[in-house]
């Protein structure tokens, strides 16, 4: 058997990726098997693969091809959410080109536009993670607008408003003008801003001549104060207290109320209160029996109540009324301020505080077992200290605003009567039956998309309906996610599960990294710092995209496109070396019956590699288990190139007419392809259906079995000392100049309970590092004029005289220890001047850091040899 020279991955991914699909492979229906479910984060309709999902789906994977070949119904259930407000945007800016807008176009036809660009878009990014491996249940796959998942959508909106848990209310809610929607308190994404505080004189009303001042950072909201508020405690307003100012610009009579939510150290102590416009000023307007004054329409535009400035957008509103302040006398000052200011996490509009009816739900009741679930450590995080951050927000969670005013989504399941009486019901005819009448029109808004996606680890199995799926399939076993995502999905996951499974979705809860850029910088288009992870996979194979990525993974990734030589080079050494033993095994062995068999083998290194393999497989095993998988690619990875390559097959390289030595090889790379599968799936299952043509693919394959017997602590020692000889041996070569062709006597000083075992392998020694004689001795060695080495209680000495000039070696070491320590010394230097610390980024400073130690142990080093030169 032999494979072609070069491993050809574009035809080998799409080979592969097509196969997978066409041939089901990773379909699972209930059986007699042990379940393992993943939830995976349905990906938005909108999408495209970015390096977030290429890590995400693939850590994913990974434990899913480990768990269905370690014998579980693995379900890895695929699927896309609707999202809401993305995908209605997109197709309102092809309106927008068309000339048109939403309202114009009406609500069915615009409907129409976005399951059309749904039916033409919407499987892109499904598309993708074929392309990368994903071994999702492909047949399984959900979108949170199917028929079945609707119903589930309206059964649990209709199921939590009849036990008063969902309710219709005016608060101030988060608006996006330029959505011209409702925000729940996490889809408003804070970030400091650079602003102003103004300061400005209200005076009061029986006496013009004294005033209060306020200070804001939004000046145009004063337009629908409806009071001032101190905190009752500040001495310096005590007199104020009761008496009524006159609101500046409009005229109008407000009073000051005492409050204690006022902090007296913040400006100067006294607070515009503005009910309709904050949620802190709502909250006061309540406690106070204040009006509320909405000034602003649903687009950002001041209205009717704004007065003269009704017509103008908010942010030429505030110039305007800071100017007129100040033509009219009121304006005190402004100041610089930096301040939090919340943005729509799709359009990056800054947030609106708006005062709104919108439908809420109750959240405190549903947090209660989801609280203790994760207190009792029946739900774990993976880090542990994402618990926390969990813990935080539910201990102090607020009611979720759930309604959104678009026409993409869920609408909302609630009818209406003449006079206004809501009925929640599954359907029409049923809310026309309880309202005993036919005239009814249905709630305009559509549920938030958090609202569907929090259903997804059961209604994509068809919830509400009692079928075995679900019985099977729930609960599942694991999710991986991002960490922004822990408030909007992974808490609401674990309500709905207790709320309307009554048990958890899932056990394990794994919070990966951010990939970032080289410099640290979080990949964005905007930035122009974001890598193409199907240009990466076209460029270098989806093998080298995944294993890449693992490779380099900690909780951020701090990638460039040279990271990818990593995977594409591995790649090509299990395909190389693969080839080699192929080539080198006949087809008897090969294809032999016997496969369940561990070869014998009396061969040290046959022994050793055997031994190192099931050490891999178990320490792999076991960090897979544990959400521990840049540990276990690079376990792989040390075994396969260090282990197998650069040593088993290098030394069985005059061997391969032994039938021990076929055996070992091709029994080695059988199980190691098993092993590295769900890391590194295409090239593997490849080579696979060239060892086994007959036997299926490699992804239904059974996990290496553990024959922990094989594993021989004293074989690997003895081996390892072996490699450490030779490899000291080469080290000395490559100091002094010393050609590999040129033999080297040696000298070995090892204690006598040592030099049994070295005796049975001096001839692997001499055969791998090209000694001529090799002395063993309890003694120590003369070391003058010698090259030394210590490799535990070993001493390795190697005479240099008949090899070099030891007079010419002593003068280019000594020349080039000073030109070390020039070097050293003015890089100390550098590094120690505070101008340079004070410019120079934070990573070239640390790199420079760096290159000091390195110089530094460079010159320990070669003083020693000039040491043992005498």
């Amino acid at each position: 058997m032999e494979l072609e020279k070069r491993f050809d991955f574009k035809n080998v991914d799409a080979k592969w990726a097509d196969y997978w699909v066409e041939a089901n492979v990773f379909h699972a229906e209930p059986s007699d098997k042990p379940a393992y479910v993943i939830t995976i984060p349905p990906p938005n309709v909108t999408g495209i693969l970015h390096m977030g999902h290429a890590l995400n789906n693939t850590l994913q994977d990974i434990i899913i091809r480990y768990k269905r070949m370690s014998g579980f119904e693995v379900c890895w259930m695929p699927g896309t959410d609707h999202a809401g407000i993305a995908t209605q945007n997109v197709v309102e800016k092809q309106l927008a080109k068309e000339g048109t807008n939403r309202h114009e176009v009406g609500r069915e036809p615009m409907l129409e536009r976005l399951w059309a660009w749904k039916q033409d878009y919407g499987d892109t990014i499904i598309n993708q993670l074929k392309k990368i491996g994903a071994s999702c249940d492909w047949p399984r796959t959900a979108f949170t607008m199917d028929d079945n998942y609707s119903l589930a959508v309206r059964r649990v909106f209709v199921d939590l408003y009849q036990k008063g848990l969902i309710y219709q209310g005016e608060r101030i809610i988060n608006w996006c003008p330029r959505c011209r929607t409702a925000l729940s308190d996490e889809e408003s994404e804070h970030s400091d801003k650079q602003g102003s505080l103004t300061h400005i004189r209200y005076p009061l009303k029986d006496d013009p001549d004294k005033s209060i001042v306020v200070a804001t950072t939004r000046p145009e909201t004063m337009l629908g104060d409806t009071a001032v508020a101190v905190n009752p405690a500040d001495e310096r307003y005590a007199d104020f207290i009761g008496k009524e100012v006159v609101l500046p610009l409009m005229h109008r009579t407000i009073p000051i109320v005492p409050d204690e939510f006022v902090d007296p150290a913040f400006g100067t102590g006294a607070v515009k209160v503005t009910p309709a416009h904050d949620p802190n000023d709502f909250e006061m307007g309540r406690r106070h029996d204040l009006p509320l004054i909405n000034i602003m329409n649903e687009d950002g535009v001041m209205n009717e109540h704004a007065g003269k400035y009704e017509g103008r957008d908010r942010f030429d509103a505030r110039k305007a009324v800071v100017e007129d302040l100040k033509a009219k006398g009121f304006f005190v000052k402004q100041e610089d301020h930096t301040h939090a200011v919340g943005h729509c996490y799709r359009c990056h509009s800054v947030v609106e505080p708006y005062l709104s009816k919108q439908w809420f739900v109750k959240m405190e009741p549903l947090a209660k077992p989801a609280i203790e679930a994760v207190k009792t450590g029946k739900i774990k995080f993976h880090p542990a200290r994402w618990e926390k951050v969990y813990m935080n927000w539910m201990e102090n969670i607020r009611d979720w605003c759930i309604s959104r005013q678009i026409w993409w989504g869920h609408r909302i399941p609630v009818w209406y009567d003449a006079d206004g009486n809501p009925f929640a019901a599954m359907t029409e005819d049923e809310a026309q039956q309880m309202a005993g009448t036919t005239v009814l029109r249905q709630d305009e808004d559509v549920l938030d998309t958090w609202f569907s996606s929090w259903l997804w680890p059961f209604a994509t199995f068809n919830w509400p309906e009692d079928n075995e799926d679900l019985k099977f399939f729930y609960p599942g076993d694991a999710l991986f996610t991002a960490s922004e995502i822990i408030f909007f999905w992974v808490a609401r996951m674990v309500m709905a599960g207790y709320e309307f499974m009554g048990d958890l979705p899932f056990k394990d809860v794994f919070i990966h990294g951010t990939v970032r850029d080289a410099k640290g910088r979080k990949m964005s288009k905007s930035l122009g710092n974001a890598l193409d992870p199907l240009e990466i996979v076209d460029e270098y194979g989806a093998d080298a995209l995944r294993f890449s990525l693992i490779h380099n993974s900690g909780q951020d990734l701090y990638i460039s496109k040279d990271n990818f030589e990593v995977g594409r080079n591995f790649a090509n050494k299990i395909w190389n070396a693969s080839r080699l033993i192929l080539m080198n095994v006949p087809d008897e062995v090969r294809l032999r019956e016997d496969k369940s068999v561990v070869p014998d083998t009396d061969d040290l290194a046959g022994q050793w590699i055997i031994s190192r393999l099931y050490s891999t497989l178990k320490a792999v095993s076991h960090a897979i288990e544990n959400y521990r998988y840049s540990e276990a690619e690079n376990l792989i990875y040390d075994f396969f190139w260090n282990n197998l390559c650069d040593w088993y097959l290098e030394i069985i390289k005059n061997q391969w007419s032994e039938a021990s030595t076929q055996k070992v090889a091709v029994w080695v790379l059988e199980e190691s392809v098993k092993m590295m599968h769900p890391f590194i799936p295409f090239v593997t299952e490849e080579i696979w259906s060239h060892l086994n043509p007959d036997q299926g693919p490699l992804c239904r394959q059974e996990w290496p079995k553990m024959h922990e017997q094989l594993i021989a602590p004293k074989i690997e020692e003895q081996m390892q000392t072996v490699i450490d000889i030779i490899v000291a041996v080469r080290n000395i070569r490559a100091t002094w100049n010393i050609s590999p062709k040129q033999g080297l006597d040696i000298t070995i000083t090892a204690e006598e309970r040592d030099q049994a075992g070295l005796t049975e392998n001096l001839e692997l020694i001499r055969s791998r590092a090209n000694i001529g004689r090799c002395d063993l001795t309890a003694e120590d060695a003369p070391a003058q004029n010698s090259a030394t080495a210590l490799i535990g209680r070993l001493k390795l000495t190697v005479p240099l005289g008949e090899h070099i000039d030891v007079d010419a070696e002593k003068k280019r070491l000594t020349k080039k220890v000073d030109e070390l320590k020039r070097n050293h010394d003015s890089l100390e230097k550098r590094l120690s001047n505070e101008n340079f610390l004070a410019k120079a980024p934070a990573d070239v400073v640390g790199k420079e850091q760096e290159r000091l130690q390195a110089l530094a142990h460079e010159v320990r080093e070669l003083e020693s040899v000039l040491d043992n030169l005498g």
